[in-house]
């Protein structure tokens, strides 16, 4: 089990991410993809808080590489996102 506890953050990312993924196919797609950009930059923000221990395979390159590409990623996903206009009904 000291896998798991090695693991956690990571696994918490995939369900976050599995999360935005869901509610994109269920048409929600704003949704999803605002939950998929904040779940990014909340693992950016974990990657460079926790050691790499800890993070387990968010720990890829160096930790302010990790932090800038999440963060950069998240951010570009969320203002993608919200620069789309609403066409509702």
């Amino acid at each position: 089990m000291a896998w798991l506890r090695r693991e956690a953050v990571f696994a918490a990312v995939l369900v976050g991410v599995a999360g935005g993924f869901l509610l994109v196919s269920q048409n929600r797609w704003r949704r999803g993809l605002l939950l998929i950009g904040i779940v990014l930059v909340m693992a950016g923000c974990a990657r460079l808080a926790l050691p790499a221990r800890r993070v387990g395979l968010l720990a890829v390159r160096g930790r302010v590489f990790d932090t800038l590409l999440l963060v950069a990623l998240g951010g570009a996903v969320i203002g993608l996102t919200t620069a789309v206009p609403y066409l509702g009904p």
